[in-house]
């Protein structure tokens, strides 16, 4: 079965916007377009229900009403309990918060594995913790491919390993890492496992209950939602770390590592990207399914329309002398985010490419620890290429030739 890339594109209005037209986006891994489901949550809870929830009368009770829908239905198509499921400002926030949950858990001496395949937000946070007396070990991408090796990271684990942090797939390599495998590793040797998926969630929602890991972390403005970060934390990890909330919410699981407040509005127009992943499914397949099984079939969807538009992108970069493709060459292993190191700043030539009607990024995209990692010259950073499902063949054609011009 084919995605409907007509209908999937009529549930953004962004497409429909006159000053877009002709423009093809491909920074999408910086943030998506929005679908209609949010914007019409998030202007409903603004115009109608912009108060203090859970109090009794009417629109506060809907306010709280509607929070609590988004935490559940994105819980189920997640495939985890209802409470395992946090809102918080941005994932990076969201990461500083369990860092400092776990400087108070962990004792001097024991360690934390970490990857320079990162984002800084998935990095940098565990890596203050050195300051506190904790080990913190480096995986180390391949220089070359800048893979990750789980043979590498089974060096580095021992009895002293608590906790193992990576990427489901790293916003400049690309590479699809092998979550269930990885997870299988960590808890073997004892370890919890924290991934971050803002790279990979763009491209299908995942059933977190069946990879397994103890924390997954993404942002809903890059799955086509509010400015909101999304943090999954399993219950028994959560019931173990030190609450970094008021005193008196410890006892609710969602709130122990929601310092502040949460953005009501944004937390409630999260339940809007629920509300797409049913309009897919009913739209392309239909039929009685539970949540995670709807997710699970849009995740298939989706990425197999990304893959069919990646492979001539590929082979149209891959095989330049004047560009280095950054991650596999194969666009069943990697997301439809591309990275080019090339002789100039990557940033120089964005700006060549807008003036083509592509909109595209350069820089380091706060991932310079890979790039250096693999070499590239951070002066130049790189030209990232990006999209996800609503992208059509004719966009991408669009890029191929722009790129022809440019490169």
């Amino acid at each position: 079965m084919r995605l409907d890339s007509d209908f999937v594109r009529a549930q953004f209005p962004a497409f429909q916007v006159p000053a877009l037209q002709g423009q093809a986006f491909f920074e999408n891994a910086g943030g998506s377009y929005t679908c209609k489901h949010v914007i019409d949550r998030l202007t409903r809870f603004y115009t109608e229900r912009k108060v203090q929830p859970y109090a009794p009368y009417v629109a506060s009770t809907l306010a709280g009403e509607e929070m609590d829908e988004a935490r559940s239905r994105m819980a189920a198509l997640l495939g985890v309990e209802t409470d395992e499921l946090s809102f918080g400002p941005s994932t990076t926030q969201n990461t500083y918060v369990l860092a400092q949950a776990f400087a108070e858990f962990l004792q001097p001496g024991e360690a934390i594995v970490v990857t320079n395949q990162d984002h800084e937000a998935n990095t940098g946070p565990w890596r203050r913790l050195a300051k506190r007396g904790i080990d913190i070990r480096e995986w180390r991408v391949d220089p070359v491919t800048g893979h990750l090796d789980p043979e590498d990271l089974e060096a580095l684990l021992d009895e002293n390993v608590r906790l193992v942090c990576f990427p489901h797939c790293s916003n400049v390599v690309g590479e699809i890492n092998p979550v269930i495998e990885i997870t299988a590793l960590a808890h073997a040797a004892g370890a919890f496992v924290c991934v971050d998926g803002v790279s990979y969630a763009p491209h299908g929602f995942v059933d977190v209950g069946s990879l397994g890991p103890d924390i997954y972390l993404f942002s809903a403005y890059k799955t086509y939602g509010p400015h909101q970060g999304l943090m999954v934390i399993r219950r028994v990890l959560g019931g173990l770390l030190p609450n970094q909330g008021h005193e008196f919410n410890g006892d609710a699981l969602y709130k122990r590592f929601t310092p502040a407040g949460p953005d009501h509005a944004q937390v409630a127009a999260c339940a809007g990207m629920a509300d797409y992943i049913d309009a897919l499914f009913d739209h392309h397949i239909g039929g009685p399914a539970s949540p995670a099984e709807r997710g699970r079939a849009v995740h298939d969807l989706m990425r197999a329309h990304e893959e069919a538009l990646l492979a001539p992108l590929l082979d149209a970069v891959s095989g330049r002398n004047s560009v280095r493709l950054i991650g596999p060459t194969d666009a069943a292993g990697r997301a439809p985010t591309v990275a080019l190191a090339l002789e100039r700043p990557g940033e120089d030539v964005a700006a060549e490419l807008s003036r083509h009607g592509v909109m595209a990024g350069g820089g380091d995209f706060y991932a310079g620890r890979a790039l250096s990692g693999m070499g590239v010259d951070d002066s130049l950073g790189v030209l990232r290429l990006s999209f996800t499902h609503y992208t059509t063949a004719e966009e991408v054609a669009q890029l191929i030739d722009a790129l022809d011009k440019v490169l």
